[in-house]
């Protein structure tokens, strides 16, 4: 069974010691982040199950800078982490990249999102070669696209969506602009 078919979320890292017990202890995360007003999709949703590591000081340090550069709470990012770490195990050509719609799986060196992949594979008839073709990457790194939709299909989804409706919404308001100056 693969983490995204886990019933209640994924397992994620919890307390690091009793120094950091309260910065690190597992809270339910919500599928979206508010950053000074703005909300922001993140890659996963999680439930806690708790899990307790040990890491040095100098790791535990190193979280917390970087989560206090992205605005997250340690534990947070330490879940994230988790997740995406197990995730790019399982997928060795995807690998994450922020950002300002939110976190998302990407092919390693191609610059392509993997929603990007899968809605040119559906253009094509399902046909990944054809894909492959128009977006001028090599088949496998298409058919990796496709193995990682089949295990994580409900968020690739969601951003193939989400675009979907960007693009009706700026096409409206360029055929409004377009009727207002003719």
């Amino acid at each position: 069974m693969t983490p995204a078919r886990w019933p209640g979320g994924y397992a994620a890292v919890g307390a690091f010691g009793q120094a950091a017990a309260e910065a690190f202890d597992l809270v339910g995360v919500a599928g979206t982040t508010r950053i000074d007003g703005v909300a922001r999709r993140t890659t996963m949703s999680y439930m806690s199950h708790p899990l307790s590591v040990r890491l040095n000081d100098a790791t535990i340090a190193r979280l917390g800078r970087h989560a206090q550069r992205m605005h997250i709470a340690p534990r947070t990012l330490a879940q994230r982490y988790v997740e995406e770490g197990l995730r790019m195990d399982e997928h060795p050509l995807i690998r994450f990249a922020e950002g300002p719609a939110g976190r998302r799986a990407r092919l390693v060196g191609t610059g392509k999102d993997v929603w990007e992949v899968i809605a040119t594979v559906r253009d094509n008839g399902g046909d990944a070669a054809e894909a492959a073709r128009y977006l001028e990457i090599p088949l496998g790194f298409v058919q990796a696209a496709i193995t990682y939709y089949g295990a994580y299909q409900d968020e690739i989804d969601q951003w193939i969506e989400a675009n979907e409706q960007e693009a009706a919404e700026a096409g409206a308001a360029w055929s409004a602009g377009q009727a207002a100056v003719h």
